[in-house]
């Protein structure tokens, strides 16, 4: 059997020990189709992002070459924008060789413009745990935008386990939404020098401090470089039962705007019964060295479709989600819009 391993094969392997944790496991980590990572309690400060390399583990990269300064975590800490931060991670891994992992932020990361990239020892690239991977996890954390107050714990990242090569059944392309609908909204541009976003307080911060509607102006739109922007597919989509899906970028060679951070779709997303009927992927855009111009329905990511090993046991959206049904969404840290 090959595929995405799904939640009740998780679990087991949680029970196996392949996946293990510092003080067990959670509530609610495993998903229909990945495993949410926690913050452990210490963060560091670097000069610079980095991968260890073949034959090195990631603490032995961690020397006053790169490292700043040592963070305690333990009553909450400020990860400031434009800084580079590594925290090791509360689960570690023992994979069978036949099982690789791929990782991601989670939604609710991606569209508050944190930037996270899972590192593994030995890695020579991000987000990947190689077939048979055993050894620790450590994940390196950017925000962009807003900066972020954490805590030991926090999910912002998750990763999905793959047994076999990647085989995707089917893509499609998705278009961007700029008519704006009756609210007359195509988008919220974020704010800059706006507050501090405790990760903890959901639905708490007012998003009139932290972000801009964007007016719905004939069917396009401006992207300003750097500029961070939530914005929605114009199509809807859907995800079976028994498939999970990722997002990919549509062309990388047009180099305008970058279309995604966080990319997993679980089985269940968007689909009617699981009350997502009409979801729509919502894309966090952000502009890139010169103004670009948006029409509206221009391909701006794309979704692939791969298998499941065997059916989940739990599909998305079953026992509630913020982004089941979504059209346009803010992450549920905001109240109000969206």
């Amino acid at each position: 059997m090959t595929g995405i391993l799904p939640s009740q094969t998780l679990a087991q392997m949680i029970e196996s020990g392949a996946l293990a944790a510092t003080d067990g496991f959670e509530p609610g980590q495993i998903q229909p189709a990945s495993l949410d990572l926690r913050l452990g309690r210490t963060a560091y400060r670097l000069r610079a992002s980095f991968l260890p390399g073949a034959g090195r583990t990631v603490e032995d990269r961690l020397n006053g070459d790169i490292v700043m300064h040592r963070i305690d975590l333990s009553e909450g800490a400020v990860l400031e924008t434009g800084c580079v931060y590594l925290v090791p991670l509360a689960e570690r891994l023992a994979l069978p060789e036949d099982v690789s992992g791929a990782a991601n932020p989670k939604s609710s990361t991606g569209r508050i413009d944190v930037f996270t990239r899972v590192i593994t020892d030995g890695a020579q690239a991000f987000d990947a745990a190689p077939a048979g991977y055993q050894g620790p996890l450590y994940l390196e954390i950017s925000p962009r935008t807003f900066s972020v107050l954490v805590r030991p714990g926090a999910r912002l990242a998750q990763i999905r386990l793959r047994r076999g090569s990647p085989a995707p059944l089917k893509e499609i392309t998705l278009g961007v939404d700029l008519t704006g609908g009756e609210s007359g909204v195509i988008g919220y541009r974020a704010r800059r020098h706006s507050g501090l976003i405790d990760l903890e307080n959901l639905g708490g911060h007012d998003p009139a401090d932290f972000w801009e509607p964007v007016p719905a102006r004939g069917g396009r739109m401006v992207l300003d470089p750097d500029e961070f922007y939530i914005l929605a597919s114009a199509e809807s989509a859907s995800v079976a039962p028994d498939e999970a899906a990722e997002m990919a970028p549509i062309a990388t060679e047009i180099g305008e705007f970058r279309a995604h951070y966080a990319g997993f779709f679980d089985p269940g997303f968007g689909w009617e019964s699981a009350g997502g009927a009409g979801s729509r992927a919502v894309l966090e855009v952000r502009g890139r060295d010169v103004p670009f111009m948006l029409e509206h329905g221009q391909a701006a990511a794309r979704l692939v479709y791969e298998s499941l090993e065997a059916p989940a046991d739990a599909v998305y959206g079953a026992s509630g989600s913020h982004y089941q049904a979504q059209g346009l969404k803010l992450s549920k840290h905001f109240g109000g819009w969206g």
